[in-house]
């Protein structure tokens, strides 16, 4: 960070440790025996997409690299755009070592080709008691933080998020300011 990122106000988010996503393969065993979150078999990585040619090319070297890990891991990957210009790479797969795994390799090809600022997140389903819950992994601020949905017209269960923080900080890296805790309504599984 220059002098006039300085003098601008200009800061610099730190990179997404990608690295963290493998905590929650570690954290699978108390999600499921202490909390009754069972993984789903559904996670999606989340990015914005650019027109420029370069982003093109590392898109289809993605693809290529998806295709070779889809057939390797027996996962299935498929692409969706949202309403809001968004990019979902959805990966299914039963065994979630292999669902991690793929998810953190489409995120590691984006940000090693240069793409890191276009992560917006990764989100992994686990089946609750009587809903979904969400584990989002927020790659600007390298933390997870768990979503809620209520089921009712773009609702979360805050209520249910807080205490499911408070129990998680031991296992994950959380997201410690709760403003930043987006919700990610309507996910494409």
């Amino acid at each position: 960070m220059g002098l006039l990122d300085t003098l601008f106000g200009k800061k610099r988010l730190k990179g997404a440790n990608l690295d963290q996503l493998f905590a929650l393969s570690t954290a699978r065993v108390g999600l499921e025996a202490d909390h009754g979150l069972k993984p789903s078999g559904a996670a999606a990585v989340i990015f914005k997409p650019l027109s420029a040619a370069e982003f093109v090319r590392a898109e289809n070297e993605l693809q290529e690299l998806l295709d070779l890990a889809a057939t390797e891991s027996k996962s299935e990957i498929r692409r969706q755009s949202d309403t809001y210009g968004y990019e979902w790479l959805v990966v299914r797969d039963p065994d979630f070592e292999d669902l991690v795994t793929t998810s953190h390799l489409i995120s590691s090809e984006l940000q090693d080709r240069g793409f890191g600022e276009q992560l917006l997140a990764a989100l992994f389903r686990f089946d609750g008691e009587s809903r979904p819950v969400y584990l989002i992994y927020g790659d600007k601020r390298a933390a997870f933080w768990p979503f809620v949905p209520t089921g009712k017209d773009q609702e979360r269960d805050n209520a249910e998020e807080l205490r499911l923080k408070s129990e998680l900080e031991k296992e994950l890296p959380i997201e410690q300011d709760i403003s930043r805790w987006f919700a990610l309504f309507d996910a494409p599984f």
